[in-house]
């Protein structure tokens, strides 16, 4: 007698008859380690077995793999990746003793009587006797009576192993997860992994179909560097998938070798993504661009404008810029700068470049209010230079878009607007620069539209969010990064505050007293739980409540106004007609009002960290000492009070960026479905974070030495971008 299955359970499923993977058209796949990968056009024959239905696995019938595919495990291949997230510790006592509330003991015992329930709805108890004579006792719900008795006769040796709990005096036993003869005690792990589950499949099913999908992993040829692997300690794939699949508690040698083994995993997938992003990064550059050499007369005239010099980074990225666009390659770069730090002048300078070329540039921002922000920053210092841009938006008139339109087709320098630039109807004299700011609001199509607009244009991207290293590292790997980390001169500190909203009347009265002393400053209202509705109102009611508090000079923002009425309230607040602007986020990226020194944040503790760098960041612009109060209602949770605390202790963006990082995750720091970040199911950016420049060098000299990965050593990088699925480094490849 084995693992007892649940009461009233019905046995598992038998899978079908095995069929063919989809595409192994050839001959059938080899055993483990019977083969070699063969170089075809396609997935080599040696993976065939693990892309092969899941049912294919032992106990995996259609009812099971429907609940499987929920998860998104539909081959053997998921069931690979798909590690344990914990380890029952099952070694043998020699008796009961004195365990833990909810331990997991495994002991031998000897069954003494069965206890049916008196009544519907009681368990049935099943007492037993350990080996220095203490009873415990062994409860079951909903269980049939033959069927229990015919596991557990009286009077016989019982291997029993759960989780104890204690009723009164008694320790209990609820629904054993085993019970076998002695003679079967073999049957049983001594550490038992815990696996993710998903609706209608147990842990019993998770352990028998990984068990089964290893037996059909083969050895695979090694594609990591073999001194490496024994720098760090790694075992080949395979060992590695057993070890991963077989730890055992903190401290043990198994333990150990399952982190050594789930390390190497993490950074196979790494490695694929980043020689993906190499592959995409030296195709890119396979491509002939347009050299653009300025001559530096408009930049000359813009900078002799400008009240403050440059910062040595600001001199930096340009320079990088320049030489970029002055080659015969196309420039993908990106423009990283943290709050303030002045990308838009950079973006500028780059933009002028083309212009000197007798070339044209497009900046292209994800909002309205941010590309007229752009355009007011850019303006003055364009005009300057003897260039009036053209700002081209959704909400143009008819006539006014046509006069637009032509002015472009003509040949206007500098361009800048929404998501309207790349539409068809908009055609460019001579693109030489396409500029995507905010980047990881758009897709990718739309990127890719706006850069072929012109004939082979340069391509800079900007973010005004300090990207944490690995974040940069897995999204932008296959760009260069220029990187403004210094801020312009006269940039003051900003004193920041944590205030309780139990103060929220003293706060107001200090923001009536420095309004009437002719200070300005931003009321900035929380999203709600995702949703515009509950933040309209907030926003609205905090609006007319400070009315009434300071009088009429106090206007609204939020993403719902219709434009015209949002851009007459900016308008207000920059010429000092309003001042305190009640706003939702709305505000958070661009806008640029020095004058304004005081931003206070309503139920600070709702806002991710970036968020609030980015509001804080639109203070400390002007000579005013500034400052920033962060309201919170109590009490704060641990994660709460750590955001607000490192807002209080920092202002380096940076350093913020991979605080959010370790506090959120990857996925929630740029958010996964708009950042394009990929999904890895082994690698974690924050855990293996130093593993990420090795993946990226490794994958870099890869590409360099064996571009078409043709070698043995690029053969087996190939196998892994199969294994992992990396079908944009397939087709840069052109195979399969």
């Amino acid at each position: 007698m084995s693992d007892a299955p649940p009461p009233e359970s019905p046995p598992p499923e038998s899978p079908p008859p095995e069929s063919p993977p989809p595409d192994a058209s050839g001959p059938a796949a080899p055993p483990p380690g019977a083969a070699k990968p063969v170089r075809a056009r396609g997935r080599p024959e040696i993976l065939f077995p693990l892309f092969s239905e899941v049912t294919r696995l032992d106990g995996v019938g259609p009812k099971t793999a429907k609940a499987l595919a929920r998860a998104g495990l539909t081959r053997p291949r998921d069931m690979l990746f798909t590690l344990p997230h914990g380890v029952v510790d099952r070694r043998r006592r020699p008796e009961l003793g004195a365990p833990d509330e909810g331990e997991v003991v495994t002991l031998e015992a000897t069954v003494v009587a069965h206890l049916p329930p008196a009544s519907r709805g009681r368990p049935h108890r099943v007492r037993m006797r350990d080996a220095a004579g203490r009873g415990f006792e062994l409860v079951y719900f909903h269980a049939r009576r033959d069927w229990l008795e015919k596991l557990l006769p009286e009077g016989a040796r019982r291997l029993v192993s759960g989780r104890v709990e204690r009723f009164g005096e008694r320790i209990q036993m609820p629904h054993p997860d085993h019970v076998l003869p002695p003679d079967e005690a073999d049957a049983l792990p001594t550490f038992e992994p815990v696996y993710p589950l998903t609706e209608g499949v147990g842990q019993r099913l998770m352990r028998r179909a990984a068990q089964a999908a290893l037996a059909l992993a083969p050895e695979l040829p090694e594609w990591l560097d073999p001194a490496a692997m024994r720098a760090r300690g790694w075992p080949a794939w395979r060992q590695a998938l057993a070890d991963a699949h077989a730890p055992g508690p903190p401290g043990t040698d198994r333990a150990r070798a399952a982190a050594r083994a789930r390390e190497r995993l993490a950074y196979d997938e790494l490695l694929s993504h980043q020689l993906t992003l190499a592959l995409a990064r030296a195709a890119r550059r396979k491509r002939k661009g347009r050299p653009t050499r300025g001559d530096g007369r408009l930049r000359e005239k813009a900078l002799a404008a400008l009240p403050f010099a440059l910062t040595g980074a600001q001199r930096r990225a340009i320079d990088e810029i320049a030489a970029d666009m002055a080659s015969d390659r196309r420039m993908n770069r990106l423009l990283q700068g943290d709050v303030g730090a002045g990308k838009t002048l950079v973006a500028l300078m780059a933009m002028l470049i083309a212009a000197e070329a007798g070339g044209q540039a497009a900046l292209m921002a994800p909002t309205e209010i941010l590309a007229r922000q752009h355009l007011a920053s850019i303006a003055p210092l364009a005009r300057a230079a003897g260039i009036e841009p053209v700002l081209l938006t959704g909400r143009d008139g008819a006539a006014e878009r046509r006069r637009k339109l032509a002015a472009i087709a003509q040949g206007a320098p500098i361009v800048l607007g929404t998501h309207a630039l790349f539409q068809k109807d908009v055609a460019f004299a001579d693109l030489r620069l396409a500029i995507v700011d905010e980047q990881h609001r758009f897709g990718v199509r739309q990127r890719m539209e706006l850069g072929e607009k012109g004939r082979r244009a340069d391509v800079l991207v900007m973010t005004a969010t300090p990207i944490p290293r690995s974040l940069a590292l897995v999204g932008y790997g296959d760009m260069d990064v220029s990187v403004l980390d210094e801020k312009p001169p006269g940039r003051k500190p900003v004193r920041t505050a944590l205030v309780s909203a139990a103060r929220l009347d003293e706060v107001v009265a200090h923001l009536r007293q420095a309004v009437a002393g002719g200070r300005r400053a931003y009321w900035v209202c929380p999203l709600v739980e995702e949703s515009d509705a509950v933040a309209l109102t907030a926003a609205e009611s905090r609006w007319r409540a400070l009315r009434e508090e300071i009088g009429p000079g106090v206007a609204l923002v939020h993403g719902q106004m219709p434009p015209e009425e949002r851009d007459a309230a900016m308008a207000d607040f920059a010429a000092g007609r309003a001042q305190v602007l009640v706003a939702t986020t709305v505000i958070e990226v661009g806008v640029d009002v020095p004058e304004a020194s005081i931003m206070i944040i309503e139920q600070a503790e709702r806002f991710g960290l970036a968020q609030l760098h980015q509001l804080r960041g639109r203070v400390g612009r002007g000579a005013e000492e500034s400052t920033c109060v962060l309201l919170y209602d109590p009490p704060l949770s641990g994660a709460a009070r750590a955001r607000l605390e490192i807002m209080r202790q920092t202002e380096d963006g940076f350093r913020i960026a991979e605080e959010d990082l370790r506090l959120r995750g990857a996925g929630d720091v740029l958010g996964v479905q708009q950042s394009g970040l990929p999904r890895f199911r082994i690698a974690d950016l924050e855990t293996h974070a130093d593993l990420l420049k090795a993946a990226q060098d490794e994958a870099r000299l890869a590409v360099h030495v064996d571009p078409a990965l043709e070698g043995p050593r690029g053969e087996a990088l190939r196998t892994l971008l199969y294994l992992m699925e990396r079908d944009e480094a397939i087709r840069l490849l052109s195979v399969g």
